[in-house]
C-alpha cells in the first residue's frame, strides 16, 4: 500500500476539481495511482450526475461572451436547481467556459435533437454522394453514411464535442464534473452564436 501524501491529494484536486476527502479516498482506493484515481473520480461524478438527472433546473444564468473585437458573440443559458449554486464561482466559471467553447467550436445544437432535420438530410445526401462516387455497393454506402453521420454528431453537438480547454474531456464529461462538484443537477439549455458576416 503506497503512502498518500498531501502533494498527491493537491495534484489530484487540481486535475479534477474534486473535494479533498474525495481525492484522498480515490487515491487510497487506487493505491496511489494518479490516472486510476482521476478515472475513479470521473466515474463517481457520472454516478452522481445520473442520480440528479431527474431534478428540476429552474435557476441559473444567461452568460455572454464577446470575442474578436466584437465580431463574435455567444449567449448561453445554463440552469441549476438553486439560486445559491447559480451565484457560486464554480458555476459561473463553468458558464463562461461553455460560452467560450461555443465561440471556438461552433456547435449546431446542444444535443442531436436540436439539429434540424433539414441539415441532417443535407449531410446524409453529401455523405451518400461521396460514398457512391467511390463505387461502393448500396449496402456498404448506407453503413458509410451511418458512420459519417455519427462523426457529424460528435463534431456538431455541443454535448459530444471535445472540450477546447481539455480535449481529454467531452462537454458532457465536463458537465458531469460540475454536477458532482456542486451537488446539483445542471443543464445546458440553449445558446445562440452570432458572427459578423454569417
Amino acid at each position: 500500500m503506497s503512502t498518500i501524501t498531501a502533494d498527491m491529494v493537491k495534484q489530484l484536486r487540481a486535475a479534477t476539481g474534486a473535494g479533498i476527502m474525495d481525492c484522498k479516498a480515490a487515491l487510497k482506493e487506487c493505491d496511489g495511482d494518479m490516472s486510476k484515481a482521476v478515472d475513479f473520480l470521473r466515474k463517481k461524478g457520472l454516478a452522481t450526475a445520473k442520480k440528479r438527472a431527474d431534478r428540476e433546473t429552474k435557476e441559473g444564468v444567461v452568460c455572454p461572451y464577446i470575442h474578436m473585437g466584437g465580431k463574435l458573440g455567444v449567449l448561453v443559458e445554463i440552469n441549476c436547481e438553486t439560486d445559491f449554486v447559480a451565484k457560486t464561482d464554480d458555476f459561473n466559471e463553468f458558464a463562461k467556459n461553455i460560452a467560450m467553447h461555443i465561440a471556438a467550436a461552433c456547435p449546431l445544437g446542444v444535443k442531436a435533437e436540436d439539429i434540424s432535420e433539414e441539415v441532417i438530410e443535407k449531410e446524409k445526401e453529401i455523405f451518400r454522394g461521396q460514398a457512391l462516387e467511390t463505387g461502393k455497393p448500396e449496402k456498404v454506402v448506407e453503413k458509410i453514411v451511418e458512420g459519417k453521420l455519427k462523426k457529424f454528431y460528435e463534431d456538431s453537438c455541443l454535448m459530444n464535442q471535445a472540450y477546447v480547454r481539455d480535449t481529454n474531456l467531452t462537454i458532457s464529461d465536463y458537465l458531469n464534473e460540475i454536477i458532482a462538484k456542486t451537488g446539483e443537477n445542471i443543464s445546458i439549455r440553449r445558446f445562440v452564436r452570432y458572427q459578423i458576416g454569417e
